[in-house]
């Protein structure tokens, strides 16, 4: 028998087993319950969002620069900026690569000549509704330039129609489903709350530990002041 590796229930079979787990069978569930689990969902998933770094979020996109421009909107789903760097385009075709490093707002505001151009060296992050990123230097005549950045982007709108599957891998569903069973218990199974609290916390906790990067840990001591 050949292995398979396809295992990803739809949202709505995920909905089903969260409410078994609080002692809601399918044959009690009704329109009520189905329209509070929709909006849980989602709530759940804006809450995945503000604990960040979800390793399953993370992905790559690319600005080209406008020589005189320092301020960029980024896309809406745009949680976070994780790593940034500037491609510059050589003659020979290829491209060298600059890391540029984050500032505070406060860091960006004490900077005297905000509009002197150069190859930029830092970016500041705004988290605005349209989120933004301001770089400086600003980028000059010496590209063509184009800003590639790693970001943390927010959990796709989970639906219960048409057989939609969560926007999840494999290795988070039962964190999931434990999470949206807790939320559902605070709404239809009071007496199930605490139970399902601590499973929800248990499964996160396994999935968050093994949702990191396998690589060795090197400390060096900050000499920049602590800003939020």
């Amino acid at each position: 028998m050949a292995l398979t590796f396809e295992f990803m229930p739809s949202i709505a079979e995920l909905v089903l087993n969260a409410y078994s787990r609080i002692g809601i069978r399918r044959t009690a569930l009704t329109a009520e319950h189905m329209v509070d689990a929709r909006l849980e969902t989602n709530l759940l998933q804006a809450e995945w969002s503000n604990q960040q770094v979800n390793l399953f979020t993370v992905d790559l996109q690319s600005h080209p620069l406008v020589e005189g421009q320092s301020t960029y909107v980024l896309p809406t789903e745009t949680i976070a900026v994780l790593d940034a760097y500037i491609s510059i385009a050589q003659g020979d075709g290829t491209d060298e690569d600059r890391v540029i490093f984050p500032v505070s707002r406060t860091e960006y505001a004490s900077y005297p000549r905000k509009q002197e151009q150069g190859v930029p060296s830092v970016f500041w992050f705004d988290r605005l509704n349209s989120p933004t990123i301001t770089l400086w230097l600003v980028p000059d005549a010496g590209g063509p330039y184009v800003l590639r950045y790693y970001r943390c982007r927010q959990v796709a709108d989970a639906s219960l129609e048409n057989g939609a599957f969560p926007d999840i891998p494999y290795r988070w569903v039962d964190a999931w489903v434990a999470a949206l069973a807790s939320r559902l218990a605070r709404l239809h199974a009071p007496d199930r709350l605490q139970d399902a609290m601590g499973e929800a916390m248990r499964t996160w906790a396994i999935a968050a530990t093994q949702d990191t990067e396998n690589v060795p840990l090197r400390i060096t001591p900050g000499v920049s002041g602590y800003y939020r």
